[in-house]
């Protein structure tokens, strides 16, 4: 057990020092991206990108999970190099229909998101940035499979460097607005295009296995509802706040929600490793009592992020023109909710185990349904605390239901009920931290709620779960 913990914890070290790397420009950017485009600006932006999310998971069509299942399925070389090349081919025919749509309706789609068809330009480089990272994400996630780890961390920053100092060059220079940001990532993107040109060739060679295409789509199409599903919850807040506020609520939650991503500096090294580290080591004899460990160490890691989050926030705002200072308020919140977003992955493990991905769907399905219901109740009263809080209970009402469902597919010794009532009491105490900053009452009440929230965890005696070999008592 401790071999494959350790496995597990140096490719995540390596992916989260990528993503470190990555955050920290990205929040060294953020500033920079504020001082030069007011609130308004940056709401273009942000639902210029929330769009390119949307059509991120069009593309992918589910293909991610397909690949990484059938890849580790067999050994053969040819035929994961088949397997790959499917997924390639599908992935950049679903990306020229894209393209072929913005060139054709580019204009209405413009009119229709910002009520200008003018910012149509912005929309042509967008579908250009797809085009080429389509190429650029298939090719690093099988260097991920393939536990190429350095080369994956290698591109990656250098991509997100070279789209930090581009963008930079192009506002300052020549386009002050979202254009010169869109022109930063293109060039990026094309330049690490060229520079992945020789491994990918073999990739974009033109041989298309129709039986493995079938496969794999068979075992992705389940999840793309689950995919527009989570942009809904993730994203549709945007348009909402548009609709019923203004673009300055746009910019401000966009802020707001950048900056939350912090909270993906504890995570997302563990989400890039553990698909392939999952799968390679489900059928071990002890990985039920693993996994339990796991998931429960990274639940006490996101609620003291979130924590954490929580009480910095008000200073770290400062790095923002002052136009944005509100948006501290929010970030802690739209925090848990990411934290969420990541840690379905990790407990829904059963359900990808045993190709029952329809769950997910289904799930996400009937969640951004409620996503939407309470957009629409909440945000014309309360505005951006409308928008947190719908995505916030969205996603606590999904991860409960999947976890429920994995648990019948793959039993896993862990206790729902202690990981709920440590997430919810975090929740209490953020809350109450928001309440103390607004009133800018004493520091110490922060230390309070810091206090509760480590009584929470003795009280809940969790470090016998990580003491003891688990046994299928601890659920029932």
């Amino acid at each position: 057990m401790f071999a494959q913990i350790k496995r597990l914890g140096a490719d995540s070290l390596l992916y989260a020092f990528m993503n470190v790397g990555t955050k920290l420009i990205a929040f060294i950017m953020l500033p920079i991206y504020t001082n030069f485009l007011p609130p308004e600006q940056l709401g273009v932006l942000d639902i210029i990108d929330k769009l390119s999310a949307m059509l991120t998971f069009l593309i992918i069509f589910g293909t991610d999970s397909a690949l990484s299942f059938y890849y580790f399925e067999t050994k053969d070389k040819e035929k994961r190099l088949e397997y790959v090349r499917d997924v390639m081919f599908f992935r950049l025919f679903i990306v020229a229909i894209l393209a072929l749509i913005f060139i054709i309706a580019g204009p209405w789609i413009s009119q229709l998101l910002f009520k200008d068809p003018g910012y149509v330009r912005l929309l042509y480089i967008s579908i250009g940035v797809l085009i080429l990272d389509t190429v650029i994400v298939v090719v690093l996630m099988v260097l991920r499979f393939d536990f190429k780890t350095k080369k994956v961390v290698f591109y990656t920053v250098g991509k997100m460097l070279l789209v930090a100092i581009l963008s930079y060059v192009f506002l300052k220079y020549f386009v002050q607005s979202p254009e010169g940001i869109l022109l930063g990532r293109i060039a990026s993107s094309s330049i690490i295009f060229l520079l992945l040109l020789s491994i990918s060739r073999e990739y974009l060679v033109p041989k298309i296995n129709f039986t493995s295409l079938k496969e794999i789509i068979k075992y992705a199409a389940p999840l793309v509802p689950a995919s527009l599903a989570f942009w809904v919850i993730a994203n549709a807040s945007v348009l909402f706040l548009q609709a019923f506020q203004s673009l300055k609520e746009v910019g401000i939650y966009g802020a707001a929600t950048r900056l939350a991503t912090v909270i993906t500096l504890l995570t997302s090294g563990v989400q890039m490793a553990w698909r392939p580290y999952s799968m390679s080591i489900k059928d071990k004899e002890n990985s039920p009592d693993l996994f339990a460990k796991i998931y429960l160490g990274l639940l006490l890691i996101g609620i003291f992020g979130i924590m954490g989050i929580a009480t910095i926030m008000p200073y770290v705002i400062g790095i923002l023109d002052k136009k944005y200072y509100e948006a501290y308020q929010y970030v802690a919140l739209i925090s848990a909710a990411t934290f969420l977003n990541f840690y379905y992955l990790i407990i829904s493990s059963g359900l990808f185990f045993t190709k029952k991905t329809t769950v997910i769907s289904v799930t996400f399905g009937i969640v951004a349904v409620i996503n939407t219901i309470l957009n629409i109740v909440l945000i014309p009263t309360f505005s951006i605390w409308g928008a947190v809080a719908a995505y916030l209970i969205s996603y606590m009402i999904a991860v409960v239901f999947i976890f429920r469902k994995s648990q019948k597919e793959y039993y896993v010794p862990v206790s729902f009920a202690k990981m709920a009532f440590l997430f919810v009491n975090m929740i209490a105490a953020v809350i109450f931290i928001n309440y103390v900053q607004e009133q800018e009452l004493s520091f110490l009440y922060v230390l309070l709620a810091w206090f509760y929230v480590l009584a929470i965890v003795a009280i809940s005696r969790i470090d016998k779960d990580f003491r003891r070999k688990a046994s299928k008592e601890t659920m029932k």
